[in-house]
């Protein structure tokens, strides 16, 4: 009997192990592996959280929910607290455990949210990966109420595969993110050693071409020309701005800043309770940023903008505002301009709310706020 139970759990850890190590993306591999594990088993059900250091939860991955807990797209397993997350958090859960009863299971039958298809206690482990915790996994038969030790090691195991699993897709994913700034940072050398070069000797070239003539056409025609190679001068020099900025090794508001004053504008900033911030979110803050400050120097009327980020340690919030033409902005019209849009596709892809007030001779006033 021993031997048939070491025979199923090489077989589990082996197609687990094949699934893991193929994976790329975090949320399809682990959908992928938790549904080998609960075919493999013989369980029926399995849910995986991602919990960070905060205490803030999201469901990445499930397995055949009951649909007492598929209730309103999920949402009994999106919100609340439950008895395996606090445990987690409170720093009192480090291995695979039985879990007497599972609190979301019990609410969903004192508010009838469906059928529990007779699950009613869960196992849950812990994943991690050499000292960093990530998660729990949670799997589920209907009327099992105990899990024995041989399947708690199990259970272990596979969580401990799962973990180091995550870990390097993080790993690659911040390999990625330094190969694009990487790349960003050529191509910005590139434009700079040999576009902007060559516009500035267009520009020399023709203000050279307009003093040494005598005839009026021909000096408007090369001050035309001059006009428009600084035009592009400057074009550049703000995209070469975007792809590199500078100071923003010092946070994105000394960026921001900088940029603003490479653009004429005098910014006006307040920084309140910020930390360091994920790379994703100080991209888009700066991304959000540049576009709100090349909209003030557009069409605002002004120089003058004002910057205020601050933080409370579970999201971030940024306000960029500035006090010039504004426009009519009615609450039940879409965002007009595909600026406007982009800046809040960006917003919205981290979760985060994308609000903006303007008033005509009154200003614009653009509201971030993002989770983290």
């Amino acid at each position: 009997m021993r031997k048939k139970s070491f025979l199923l759990e090489l077989q589990v850890l082996k197609e687990i192990a094949e699934i893991l190590n193929e994976g790329t993306d975090l949320h399809s591999t682990l959908d992928c592996a938790l549904a080998k594990l609960i075919q493999i088993t013989g369980l029926e059900t399995g849910w995986i959280f991602l919990i960070d250091k905060n205490g803030s939860y999201e469901l990445v991955a499930s397995h055949e929910l009951p649909p007492a807990l598929t209730n309103e797209e999920v949402k009994p397993m999106c919100c609340g607290d439950c008895w395996c997350v606090s445990k987690y958090v409170q720093g009192r859960l480090n291995k695979a455990s039985n879990i007497m009863e599972c609190k979301r299971l019990e609410e969903s039958v004192i508010h009838n949210w469906g059928d529990t298809n007779g699950v009613t206690h869960h196992a849950t482990v812990p994943l991690q990966a050499g000292e960093e915790s990530f998660g729990l996994l949670n799997v589920a038969a209907s009327n099992k109420l105990q899990f024995d030790q041989e399947e708690l090691d199990l259970l272990g195991a596979v969580a401990l595969q799962i973990g180091t699993a995550i870990k390097r897709i993080q790993l690659t994913e911040k390999v990625k993110e330094i190969q694009v700034i990487e790349e960003r940072n050529r191509l910005a050398k590139d434009l700079h050693d040999s576009v902007s070069q060559l516009l500035f000797s267009i520009n020399v070239t023709a203000k050279a071409g307009g003093n040494v003539s005598d005839n009026k056409k021909v000096k408007d025609t090369f001050h035309h020309i001059q006009q428009i190679a600084q035009e592009a001068q400057a074009e550049m020099k703000a995209l070469i701005w975007q792809l590199r900025p500078q100071g923003i090794e010092k946070g994105i508001v000394s960026a921001l800043i900088n940029y603003g004053e490479m653009l004429g504008l005098k910014v006006h900033s307040q920084v309140k309770g910020v930390s360091v911030l994920p790379s994703k979110i100080e991209e888009t803050l700066w991304r959000v940023g540049q576009e709100a400050f090349n909209n003030c120097r557009k069409h605002s009327g002004q120089t003058d903008i004002y910057l205020q980020l601050s933080s409370n340690g579970k999201n971030i919030k940024m306000v960029v505002e500035d006090r010039g033409a504004g426009f009519v902005c009615p609450e039940n019209v879409s965002i007009p301009t595909l600026g406007l849009k982009s800046m809040r596709e960006r917003v919205e892809v981290l979760e985060g709310s994308f609000i903006v007030e303007s008033e005509i001779n009154k200003g614009t006033k653009i509201i971030i706020n993002i989770p983290f």
